[in-house]
């Protein structure tokens, strides 16, 4: 990609110092290929400032040249919206992995300023040692970024009792496409003076500016965690388990996770380290259907272990609960997450996979569940579905996973169709066919067809008001025009 003139990537490189570009394709390689592989791009230069000042003089320059920025954080993403190079225009990649920097912890106002480049991780080991805590929580949290997990309003497994990252944003900072800084960083938990910016960016990913900061709320650290695994007959019990949990232990409730069996027993065959939380059934496997639920408590561990225990008994005389395990330590607790938390990558070793990641209403689980079954397997019979996710609040990442009989190859090439009819039969549910993933490259033609189109078009209108030479993150979440 030589589209780009040297005058201009030499003024890239002096925004950000010797220290904060690479151009070598060695050196470039590891951040032009998305988790799941299947987007794998190209750039001639990424950049990576380490102050808001060195990203806004950034900005300036490629408003200046007309250059098409890709925003990245950790790359973790799922949707290819963090590649460059899948446009024929010439991008160049803008990474957030310098502005690592914990600005300022205000234990008296429980929020946290911290940069976009900060890891996930990183950032609740830091408050953590104050006795706070920072909610958002998913597998990839060793990696991602604070920066990502805005840009596409990650959710998680925490997402039942928080809400999903746009809840725990109070304030942003973002270099707008022209350069300009939004200094929107503030701790206010009331502020009605005017249009609340920070929800436009926040869930943009990337395509209306880059976020260079956050104040985001925090909460007092649980002084108690109650976790069980439990075994249930089918969606329907657990929706009814999920329904008397809620009636039962009301708030304390943050996590309710549902997983198919086979995909448990995936995570036991392909992911060392991992143990059953339950004894395997008569044919060898896990239970046909599984729930984690996690309770945590300002009070007491005792009292809170008692309320789980009365609440498990009740569950196992009305039929609710065929069978469970309940943590009995911190280390237990982490093992039931760990096969949790691997269903992704234990699926990579059982063939392709065509993933979905919608919702809908919980008390319509059951009935998606089944009729998505239904349905994929007169597409392609031998099919295996392999659903798991946050049942909790609607969330279900409908994974497929080739027939034994089929090639991966001419399994994958059959995505699109298979794409199409759970994505319309999830919103002809009322559901989302993007529920906490995003859009990226990968769904922007289905958001064009799905989308309410007056909500389009006011997108639309907000991109053109904000980034009108459509330099950033083109192509993701809104296609171009002539990709309609």
């Amino acid at each position: 990609m030589t589209d780009i003139s040297s005058q201009a990537l030499d003024a890239l490189k002096a925004a950000v110092g010797p220290q904060g570009w690479l151009d070598d394709p060695d050196a470039l390689a590891p951040y032009l290929t998305e988790w799941r592989g299947i987007y794998s791009g190209c750039t001639p230069l990424l950049v990576a400032p380490a102050s808001t000042a060195e990203a806004s003089a950034v900005l300036r320059v490629c408003a200046e040249h007309d250059i098409a920025v890709v925003p990245q954080g950790g790359n973790t993403g799922l949707a290819g919206g963090a590649i460059p190079g899948l446009q024929s225009r010439p991008e160049i990649l803008l990474s957030s992995r310098r502005l690592n920097r914990v600005r300022n912890i205000d234990p008296a106002n429980f929020t946290v300023t911290v940069e976009a480049g900060v890891v996930l991780a990183e950032l609740q080991q830091r408050v953590a040692a104050q006795e706070l805590y920072f909610p958002l929580s998913l597998a990839a949290e060793g990696s991602c970024q604070i920066g990502g997990n805005l840009s596409t309003n990650a959710g998680g497994t925490n997402v039942l009792r928080y809400g999903n990252s746009r809840d725990l944003v109070l304030g942003l900072e973002v270099v707008l496409p022209s350069g300009e800084v939004w200094d929107g960083l503030s701790g206010l938990r009331k502020d009605n003076t005017g249009y609340d910016l920070r929800h436009l960016f926040v869930g943009a990913e990337g395509t209306l500016g880059f976020i260079t900061a956050a104040t985001l709320k925090l909460f007092p650290a649980p002084r108690s965690r109650a976790t069980a695994w439990l075994a249930v007959a089918d969606p329907d019990a657990a929706v009814a388990l999920y329904s008397a949990a809620r009636r039962h232990l009301g708030e304390e409730m943050v996590a309710f996770e549902l997983m198919a069996g086979n995909a448990v027993d995936m995570v036991l065959a392909h992911i060392p380290g991992t143990r059953a939380p339950l004894d395997a059934e008569a044919g060898g496997g896990q239970p046909p259907w599984c729930v984690l639920i996690e309770f945590t408590s300002a009070g007491e561990q005792a009292v809170l272990d008692a309320q789980l225990l009365s609440f498990l008994e009740q569950c196992m005389s009305d039929g609710l609960v065929a069978d469970g395990a309940v943590a009995a330590s911190d280390a237990q607790r982490e093992d039931f997450w760990r096969v949790r938390h691997g269903i992704s990558e234990a699926q990579k070793h059982a063939g392709g996979s065509i993933k979905h990641d919608v919702s809908v209403p919980v008390s319509r689980m059951a009935e998606f569940l089944a009729t998505a079954n239904s349905v994929v397997a007169e597409q392609v019979p031998g099919i295996r579905p392999v659903p798991f996710g946050h049942l909790g609040d609607g969330n279900v990442h409908y994974n497929l996973s080739q027939p034994p009989d089929m090639d991966t190859d001419t399994f994958l090439a059959r995505r699109a169709e298979v794409n199409r009819v759970v994505h319309e039969l999830v919103t002809g549910m009322g559901g989302s066919f993007s529920a906490e993933h995003g859009i990226g490259y990968l769904k922007a033609a289905e958001l064009a067809r799905l989308k309410d189109p007056v909500a389009l078009a006011a997108m639309r209108a907000i991109k053109q008001a904000l980034d009108p030479q459509g330099i950033m993150n083109p192509g993701k979440v809104l296609p171009l025009p002539d990709a309609d």
